[in-house]
């Protein structure tokens, strides 16, 4: 089984995946249908497109969407090159985010020139998916950061296409993104109190631009002729479709503005039908999961997310959990002292470096070393007695 969080997922991911550098060629319509099946395109993942399947039980959203973005990657790439080599994918892939350099944003500062491409590409994707914005806020916008990520998929392509990616290529295309969503909000009859939010956080989860006031007041303004693929345009509308969905209805001028869009980018009626469809689809049978409909508290869904991440590890990693606290004969101390009495402010001290020290030798919890790592603590504290024997108790008041 595949691992997203350690050293070597992606040539785990090719070696169980072999059929894919055999599978036939898709033609960009059917590729693009089955990514946004997957809810790559909404930046919520419930799958992958893949031969094998793949079971992401327990994974955290990141791990999630480490596999979402290199699969997606090497789709575009079979489809624009023919090409199915997993080695030869992986150094173009490679040379791709060589050349992108978003404001602010290193990609290659952790890269070892030792490393080998595969493990270089992991650092790269690992990064990738990261904001660099603070901790609450990178939760926040979480979900639309994942749906942007598209936009790589997409330059991609354009590099594969031409071999080097413009320089305004990455800036337009995003300008155009927030430009449209704006638009899109502005058609809507019934406003709702995500729409606000909506382009706060694609705001937010640009890589490329910088925005203070979106200028735009029409779709004759955006110059839309300046993207000629039809993922390029496929995407666009959906992610208008997107900021327009609101319970499942969509009014006179809502379809209107879709299909005005999709006009002015040579794309059919039947795409626009089947966009709205899906959205609709995809948003009513997956609502109470996707982050972005949840969020009238950021704080709360900051504590609700971390605290459902830390208990994935806790599960995940219960054996090692248990096998470095029993060893630790201080930390049994001090645990078993807790269940009978408050412990003083030093020992509370004591638990949490000794914890934290745990935490050093398991490569999945580097989470509590990042700084702010110990502010979830207590929510690791919180599930420590569920890690323990069930003489654990019992024991203690044997000692009584």
């Amino acid at each position: 089984m595949i691992n997203p969080s350690a050293t070597g997922w992606i040539d785990k991911f090719f070696l169980d995946q072999k059929s894919l550098t055999n599978s036939v060629i898709e033609n960009p319509d059917f590729f693009y249908s089955k990514v946004r099946d997957t809810g790559f395109i909404y930046g919520y993942i419930i799958s992958f497109q893949t031969p094998i399947f793949v079971d992401n039980k327990g994974w955290t959203e990141d791990e999630i969407t480490k596999i979402a973005l290199l699969n997606t990657l090497f789709g575009v790439y079979k489809i624009t090159t023919l090409e199915t080599n997993p080695e030869k994918y992986i150094s173009k892939v490679l040379a791709f985010y060589n050349e992108m350099h978003p404001q602010g944003f290193n990609l290659f500062k952790k890269i070892l020139p030792s490393n080998s491409n595969s493990l270089n590409l992991e650092k790269i994707i690992d990064t990738r998916i990261q904001t660099n914005i603070d901790i609450i806020n990178k939760q926040f916008s979480h979900v639309l950061t994942n749906a942007l990520l598209f936009v790589d998929v997409l330059a991609f392509q354009h590099y594969l296409t031409h071999d080097s990616i413009p320089e305004k290529y990455l800036k337009k295309i995003e300008e155009t993104i927030i430009s449209l969503v704006s638009l899109a909000l502005k058609t809507k009859s019934n406003k709702t109190k995500y729409d606000d939010l909506l382009i706060k956080l694609f705001e937010a989860s640009v890589r490329y631009s910088k925005f203070s006031n979106v200028s735009i007041q029409n779709l004759e303004e955006l110059k839309l002729d300046y993207f000629t693929s039809d993922l390029e345009k496929y995407y666009l509308i959906d992610l208008a479709g997107m900021a327009l969905w609101s319970d499942g209805i969509v009014e006179k001028n809502e379809a209107y503005f879709l299909h005005k869009l999709a006009e002015f980018m040579t794309i059919s009626d039947d795409f626009v039908i089947e966009s709205i469809e899906k959205t609709n689809g995809f948003i009513l049978k997956h609502k109470k999961k996707i982050p972005y409909f949840n969020y009238s508290n950021p704080v709360k869904h900051f504590f609700d997310h971390t605290t459902q991440t830390v208990i994935k590890l806790v599960i995940r990693n219960k054996n090692r959990l248990l096998k470095e606290i029993i060893q630790s004969k201080e930390l049994m101390l001090l645990l078993a002292y807790s269940t009978r009495r408050d412990l003083t402010e030093k020992e509370k001290k004591k638990v949490k470096k000794q914890l934290l020290d745990i935490c050093k030798t398991v490569p999945s919890l580097a989470i509590f070393l990042l700084p702010g790592g110990s502010l979830l603590l207590p929510i690791f504290i919180k599930f420590i007695p569920t890690l323990l024997p069930s003489t654990f108790n019992e024991n203690l008041e044997s000692e009584d």
